[in-house]
């Protein structure tokens, strides 16, 4: 293993984790991580002006960790990027705070897997809801790629993208593409990564025997659901508005205000009649909040992709 210092070893992995609000469940997966076995690791924790204490009690419990305390929220993908020029690993290791590494030895499989495979810059774990079921985290397809097959066509590999709780990837390729587009605070990071991945000349890879936990959502506990619905409709249109053509981006969202205000009309009618009233009503406010945001966006947000 190569050295920066005479006598001291680089670690094969670079943990990098960002947290908001999520002081009950990051001390969890900082001792998943703390006591898994496998290669040498250093652990980053960018705390992203939580207001739940969450600073001080890693500062107080996980003093081994590498804590960056920021005093405003910078959005997840640049509170990844804030540590990236420290990262002295081989791979990064993304984890989200609510998440566990379940069974030993998960780090030095993602690792071994790496190094099998030259050909994947970045791969996704499995990913299990808490009560032992299977997370989709795994895509074939980029988001509205049916409107967009060319602007796709002839990338390496089956896999399009994998979920950011969990993946691992080669640190170089990490800073050749400069980290996340930090134009993406929360969602769609993941997805526009793993695309840039793709173009680079890489695959994306999936390591079926690495299980991590997830809870999901954790960090939007406290935002209502149609402005979760608010955000995830703009990060898909900045994704599309980067990577494909103004038709394509244009007929996306034709199709999507057509399928939005389809579903309200049918859940209108349906909504008195069933009697799972709570479902029935989150997936109105939903679509709802997917039409409203698409009719409050102006031309720029909307249709200004790729030439």
């Amino acid at each position: 293993m190569s050295c920066y210092a005479a006598g001291v070893e680089l670690p094969d992995v670079s943990v990098i984790i960002v947290t908001y609000n999520t002081a009950d469940l990051i001390g969890e997966c900082l001792s998943s991580v703390e006591r898994n076995e496998g290669p040498a690791r250093e652990i980053f924790v960018v705390d992203n002006a939580s207001t739940d204490g969450g600073a001080e009690l890693l500062r107080k419990n996980h003093q081994k960790i590498r804590l960056t305390a920021n005093k405003e929220n910078r959005g997840f993908a640049a509170a990844n990027n804030q540590v990236l020029p420290l990262c002295r690993g081989r791979y990064i290791f993304y984890l989200n705070p609510d998440t566990k590494l379940v069974g030993s030895g998960i780090i030095g499989m993602c690792v071994r897997f790496m190094d099998a495979n030259p050909k994947i810059g970045l791969a996704g774990v499995k990913l299990v809801n808490p009560d032992g079921s299977l997370q989709e985290s795994v895509s074939l397809r980029y988001p509205g790629q049916k409107f967009a097959g060319a602007e796709v066509a002839g990338l390496k590999g089956k896999i399009a993208c994998v979920m950011g709780a969990g993946m691992i990837a080669r640190t170089n390729l990490i800073r050749e593409l400069n980290g996340f587009d930090e134009s993406f605070t929360l969602y769609g990071e993941d997805q526009d990564l793993c695309l840039r991945v793709r173009r680079a000349g890489y695959e994306i890879g999936y390591i079926e025997d690495a299980g991590v936990m997830h809870y999901g959502g954790q960090s939007e506990r406290r935002s209502l659901p149609a402005e979760v619905w608010r955000k995830k409709t703009f990060a898909e249109y900045l994704f599309y508005r980067k990577h494909y053509s103004s038709g394509a981006v244009a007929r996306i969202r034709r199709a999507d205000l057509r399928k939005a205000s389809f579903r309200l009309f049918t859940l209108k009618l349906s909504i008195p009649f069933t009697k799972d009233k709570a479902t029935a009503e989150g997936k109105r406010i939903k679509y709802r909040a997917i039409c409203d945001t698409l009719n409050e966006m102006t031309q720029d947000e909307v249709i200004d992709g790729k030439s």
